[in-house]
């Protein structure tokens, strides 16, 4: 929350919870319509805020669209507790799993990954989102490999496992899985990346 702690420093309370209001509004509609279909004039209605209101917390778009990229982050992050914190058997793998594929089924197969969505079309214009994109990445294969790391640490996975490549793979399968869900509507490309990288690691299995 490097951004978001510096822009919310001095702000009362009331000013953290409509600064909060904005950035939630401009977060749901840049999920649904993209960051370049999204103005700040509909960000502004979607808040129910004012002009000044929004340039008040926001000089420009760009302020605004980073503030989104880490509320996705936390988002995102925080939909997956308690289970994401404890990826340290196969049992909770594939729990995790479940819940992801779940997800994308309550959500009518709709929007893909919030990060992925916003790195696909922000890294290569926005070197600022891109930096703060790969540190929420980074989190969540550090969450994945904490958990990996465990069941080698335990002696659960065989010595030549890397848990840090197995983390990496998994998020990397666990992205274009959700692309082709979101493309194809439907969960199997999400499933069979998925199972296929979680039958790798159950390979390494003492």
């Amino acid at each position: 929350r490097r951004i978001d702690m510096k822009q919310e420093q001095g702000l009362t309370k009331k000013g953290k919870e409509t600064r909060a209001r904005i950035v939630a509004a401009a977060a749901k509609l840049m999920f649904e319509r993209g960051v370049a279909g999204t103005t700040v004039e509909d960000v502004q209605r979607e808040a129910q805020v004012s002009a000044s209101q929004l340039y008040h917390y926001f000089e420009e778009k760009r302020d605004l669209v980073l503030a989104v990229v880490v509320y996705q982050t936390e988002y995102v992050l925080a939909s997956q507790e308690p289970l994401l914190s404890h990826l340290d058997s196969m049992e909770a793998l594939r729990s995790w799993r479940n819940a992801i594929v779940q997800l994308q089924i309550e959500r009518q197969y709709h929007g893909g990954c919030p990060i992925g969505a916003l790195s696909s079309e922000l890294s290569e214009s926005d070197q600022a989102a891109r930096t703060e994109l790969a540190a929420g990445f980074m989190q969540w294969e550090h969450s994945i490999r904490n958990g990996l790391r465990a069941m080698y640490d335990r002696g659960e996975l065989r010595t030549h496992a890397d848990p840090d490549d197995l983390a990496l793979a998994l998020l990397t399968a666990l992205q274009g899985g959700l692309v082709l869900t979101q493309v194809r509507r439907e969960t199997r490309p999400l499933e069979v990346s998925l199972d296929a990288m979680l039958a790798h690691i159950g390979s390494f299995i003492v």
